[in-house]
């Protein structure tokens, strides 16, 4: 049996959903050695350097902080050998890790994947997983090799997918798994009880990074289909249509199977929503937003921006 705390530990993760892992190692009491993170970034409007989300983490802790910008190059490679960690913990990143960092740990490079392997290898598992209208997903903790998402898995914990449940909100309840299914990764190490089992390629399916385009909304799709699209891409990058020429995002989504009409046009605005017939059922859109401007309730929209029966959307 190994102790955590004999455990040298690095850790690379960059956004929030990296935060729960790592707080889950922090409590297990490894020797965090270090903290890898992509560099800070320009943010909001005065377009100020932020830090990471898990930067900010370490350093609240008093975790060394690493940010390289490229970690392929021989000297990062370099440092993080001198670290000498016996494991590698990865969660969302942000780089792809070279051959020459994979061969370092001695109980390998450990990444916390948000799907249930070998479904939706890939940047964006979660939106992916929401916008296909699966009824499940999860997180999977597999052993990294230099393909994408391809390694052995080791822990999978499954969650399942409300009908109504936006990607933000999945994220959020797949990060907490995400440490669960790390927490028993590490247990299973200690324990040298651990066991891999290979990917059936076969299977698998790729989850690129989601883009602004993805939202565009195209009315001639089933209800059920553009709910799903919906729900998949909020918060980030959002759906949306035009209005009159401007871009108008939508959320709050609800389907109706027994509702019909010309695919794009208004079939009724009130303080329920805003019913629109698709190429099969209608939307009833619960959320709206014009470019600069707060999302509004269906009901507060329509107060500033008449909408009736027979307008259309594209």
């Amino acid at each position: 049996m190994i102790a955590p705390e004999s455990i040298r530990t690095v850790f690379m993760g960059t956004p929030d959903f990296a935060l729960e892992t790592l707080q889950g190692l922090i409590d297990a009491g490894v020797d965090l050695r270090a903290v890898y993170t992509q560099p800070d970034r320009p943010k909001g409007r005065g377009k100020k350097l932020a830090p990471p989300p898990v930067k900010e983490l370490a350093l609240k802790h008093g975790i060394p902080v690493y940010q390289p910008l490229k970690l392929r190059d021989p000297s990062a490679v370099e440092e993080l050998k001198a670290l000498a960690p016996d494991l590698i913990v990865v969660v969302a990143y942000g780089q792809i890790l070279p051959k020459s960092v994979l061969d370092i740990p001695q109980y390998g490079c450990i990444n916390v994947h948000a799907s249930l392997l070998p479904k939706y290898r890939g940047a964006a598992p979660i939106n992916k997983s929401v916008v296909d209208g699966e009824a499940e997903t999860g997180v999977t903790t597999m052993l990294m090799d230099v393909g994408l998402d391809t390694g052995d898995m080791l822990i999978k914990r499954a969650a399942p997918i409300a009908p109504m449940e936006t990607a933000g909100q999945l994220h959020d309840r797949l990060a907490l798994l995400g440490r669960e299914a790390m927490d028993e990764t590490l247990r299973h190490i200690c324990a040298g009880t651990l066991v891999a089992q290979k990917q059936d390629d076969a299977l698998s399916n790729y989850a690129p990074m989601m883009k602004k385009d993805d939202g565009r909304i195209d009315w001639s799709r089933p209800a059920s289909e553009i709910h799903n699209q919906v729900r998949g891409l909020d918060p980030w990058p959002g759906a949306f249509c035009l209005l009159g020429g401007e871009v108008l995002k939508i959320a709050g989504t609800r389907p109706l199977v027994d509702e019909s009409g010309e695919a794009g046009t208004v079939l009724r605005a009130d303080g329920e929503g805003v019913l629109i017939a698709c190429g099969k059922g209608a939307l009833l859109i619960g959320e709206l937003q014009l470019p600069g401007k707060k999302r509004l309730s269906a009901s507060d929209f329509l107060r500033g921006r008449c909408l009736t029966a027979g307008q259309r959307l594209e």
